[in-house]
């Protein structure tokens, strides 16, 4: 079972709900369909969001345990204003003349290594990885992606096929090669050693099957496949083998980027690794529709060649002016700073918490990115989880799961999150674990 069967299992009429709600759970149904989803056993209702909280109708608060996509603090008073003013100045799109983009530009690229200087405006990571798919065809004349057996990468029909996470009605695509996550128990032999000997594999599987390897895209957290950040540097070897069978490495940052891993601004820093293209996507924008994709220029060379490159709304002037005011906030509330030392803190409660409760296995971290296995007799155990995520609920904590099976926590918070919120969620887990 994927971990997105676990969290959502509410169906409509359940009778959990007060009636209003239950009436717009009944509304949502008959007009969304039921590909849709809600989160947790007894759905929530927030109507307004401020910093780390969620708010609703009764006032009642939500400590927000899992949002990274208002990455800077839910409704942010300077990327609320820089958005008003510009939607009341002007939005175009990247086809006219326009500073902004180019400040924009600017700024993003000088956080990266220098060889990675050219930088495509979408407006979701899912089409930032489509576009690298495309990119990385046009560069290579290969067909083959490799990635990994819980990944997480889109919703295009691509990136789909990508994204083994989001259930079995979207299969792997011809073209794809999933290998085992990074941890210890699928690679004994070590991490990195196997993690590449897997990439290696992949590729061989290709040429038997006449398909020459195109890409190796990896979240750089893995944060669908249980968040598996350590050891440091283990990535490094498996960029090295794709390339020496001809293909590139795509670093997808749109759920570690942007300081959230508290010792770098990009996850793939951790790994001493300069990807061919990296992908970004929600916390870009804090909420705002804003994703891109930055690439060696040599790398999107033949394609610049053949192919014209368009996104309507892709860097437009109000998504640039948005992204500013983000990184405005990052560098000038100190917020990766923050996500190290509130992330360290967190950690260590966790594993503290773990000495006296036999439910809590493994702390997986970087900053504040955090995976925590959930156990019964020593083993995962996904149901137990899932009625962990719910409890914090009723708790007014909002958080996950992740992992194949759902068998973990998973923790990843606005960046603004502090002690007292940390101490909040460890207390109440203090409190809960004894009750499962």
């Amino acid at each position: 079972m994927r971990q997105t069967t676990m969290l959502n299992a509410y169906t409509p009429g359940a009778g959990k709900l007060s009636p209003q709600d239950q009436a717009l759970a009944d509304r949502r149904a008959r007009l969304l369909g039921p590909a849709y989803r809600l989160f947790y056993e007894t759905p929530v209702h927030p109507i307004r969001g401020e910093g780390v909280w969620l708010h609703d109708a009764d006032g009642t608060a939500y400590l927000d345990c899992y949002n990274n996509v208002a990455s800077v603090g839910h409704c942010h008073p300077r990327v609320v204003e820089a958005l008003a003013k510009q939607a009341a100045t002007l939005a175009t799109h990247t086809r006219y003349l326009h500073e902004a983009i180019l400040d924009y530009a600017e700024r993003l690229l000088a956080l990266f290594p220098p060889e990675l200087c050219h930088v495509m405006f979408t407006c979701t990571g899912s089409e930032a990885n489509d576009l690298a798919l495309r990119i990385a065809r046009a560069a290579t004349g290969g067909t083959g992606v490799i990635v990994t057996d819980n990944a997480y990468h889109g919703v295009t029909l691509a990136t789909a096929e990508m994204s083994m996470s989001i259930g079995p009605a979207v299969a792997p695509g011809p073209t794809v090669f999933p290998i085992p996550a990074p941890c210890a128990a699928n690679y004994p032999q070590g991490i990195a050693q196997g993690f590449a000997q897997a990439v290696g594999a992949a590729c061989d599987k290709m040429q038997a099957q006449g398909i020459r390897p195109a890409l190796l895209i990896v979240d750089t957290i893995f944060s669908s496949d249980g968040v598996y950040p350590d050891p440091a540097g283990f990535l490094a070897p498996a960029a090295a083998a794709v390339r020496a069978r001809g293909g590139l490495f795509l670093a997808d940052e749109v759920q570690p980027g942007f300081g959230r891993t508290g010792s770098h601004f990009w996850g793939f820093q951790r790994h001493g690794i300069t990807p061919d293209m990296v992908s970004m996507g929600k916390p870009m924008g804090n909420g705002y529709p804003l994703a891109g994709l930055v690439l060696k220029p040599e790398i999107v060379a033949e394609f610049g060649a053949r192919a014209r490159y368009f996104n309507t709304f892709g860097g437009n002037a109000v998504a640039a002016a948005v992204g500013l005011a983000v990184l405005d906030v990052i560098r000038d509330e100190n917020l990766q700073q923050n996500a190290a030392s509130v992330g360290a803190a967190f950690a260590e409660g966790l594993r503290s918490l773990a000495q006296r409760h036999e439910a809590l296995g493994e702390t997986r971290a970087a900053g504040l990115f955090l995976g925590q296995t959930i156990l019964t007799d020593g083993r995962p155990d996904p149901a137990r989880t899932a009625r962990l995520v719910n409890a914090l609920r009723e708790n007014r904590i909002l958080i996950s799961s992740t992992g194949s099976l759902g068998d973990s926590l998973k923790i990843r918070p606005p960046l603004p999150f502090g002690l007292s919120n940390v101490d909040q969620v460890l207390s109440t887990l203090d409190r809960l674990l004894p009750t499962l």
